[in-house]
């Protein structure tokens, strides 16, 4: 079934679809990027965002692919997007949409060809609200197969692009399973005590690491194989490092509507209000089990 028919099916809002519909449109002009602005890219054309990362030349493409979509469809109100300043508001929208996006998550692993993913998050009005109001997430994932999974808040559905370009239903109600995978950010030698003692208790437990520095694609793995991906405060970093608008609130938002949890290691993510579009944020997602022992570790201090 094509992605298009599957909303249609699922009674998703015309206005919605649209805009999921969009996006998936928007894979295939990101993907034709990694062809047209690699053999581009000497060191000299790096730049750095607003957080003081390198961007690579595809970072900027894949922004203004999406930027410039939305500013052509007028199809959503606000944008904030990873690499941009500031919150841009599209002059007479046609809809009160607001949308987060990391156009490139996992850029740092574009020169040794591993895989990366565009993450973004659907807001029914202004972006600076608590993640649990989003009307939809989703992410596409630029692998050996190019996939879409997204949330609308009725379960998980993936997505993978076929020969023509279209998405086809490859999963319809993804569960996140019980698995021993772990993905931990961080050098073990910042880690809090609580947090250490948390993936030492992992360890124990026969728990494998696998982690791969591209954020989405190693919670793609865990939604698919279970376990627990974690990006802790840490030493010289007390807040974390991901992203709450970018990064933890859409993957978040998917994850808990597979089955799992998604925690700063005391709270509920999703229930967290920003307060800027830049706020950093410690993130532990994956299945509800690993996540409530981190948060019991972290009460008992």
């Amino acid at each position: 079934m094509l992605l298009k028919d599957f909303l249609v099916d699922a009674g998703t809002e015309k206005n919605l679809t649209e805009l999921i519909l969009f996006f998936s449109e928007q894979a295939q002009h990101v993907k034709r990027g990694f062809f047209c602005t690699i053999p581009k890219t000497p060191a000299e054309e790096i730049t750095r965002n607003q957080f003081g990362e390198e961007q690579m030349a595809l970072d900027k493409y894949a922004d203004e692919i999406f930027i410039s979509g939305l500013k052509k469809t007028r199809l959503v109100r606000y944008i904030a997007t990873e690499e941009q300043h500031q919150i841009i508001e599209v002059d007479n929208p046609k809809n009160n949409f607001g949308v987060v996006i990391d156009p490139l998550d996992g850029s740092s692993l574009i020169d040794v060809n591993l895989c990366v993913g565009s993450i973004i998050g659907i807001y029914p009005g202004h972006i600076l609200e608590k993640g649990v109001t989003m009307a939809a997430a989703l992410y596409i994932l630029y692998g050996p197969l190019t996939t879409l999974t997204f949330t609308t808040g009725k379960g998980v559905h993936e997505f993978v692009m076929n020969d023509s370009g279209d998405f086809v239903l490859r999963h319809k109600d993804l569960r996140i399973p019980d698995g021993k995978i772990y993905a931990p950010g961080a050098l073990r030698k910042d880690y809090f005590p609580a947090h250490a003692r948390w993936i030492d208790a992992l360890e124990e437990a026969g728990y494998k690491l696998r982690f791969s520095g591209c954020f989405v694609g190693d919670v793609h793995q865990i939604l698919h194989k279970g376990g627990v991906f974690s990006y802790p405060g840490f030493k010289g970093k007390e807040k974390g490092k991901l992203r709450l608008l970018y990064e933890a609130n859409p993957m978040g938002m998917i994850i808990c509507q597979a089955g799992g949890a998604v925690s700063n290691g005391k709270d509920d993510i999703l229930t967290i209000k920003p307060e800027t579009i830049d706020q950093i944020t410690p993130i532990y997602v994956g299945g509800r089990k690993e996540i409530a022992l981190i948060e019991t570790l972290m009460t008992e201090g």
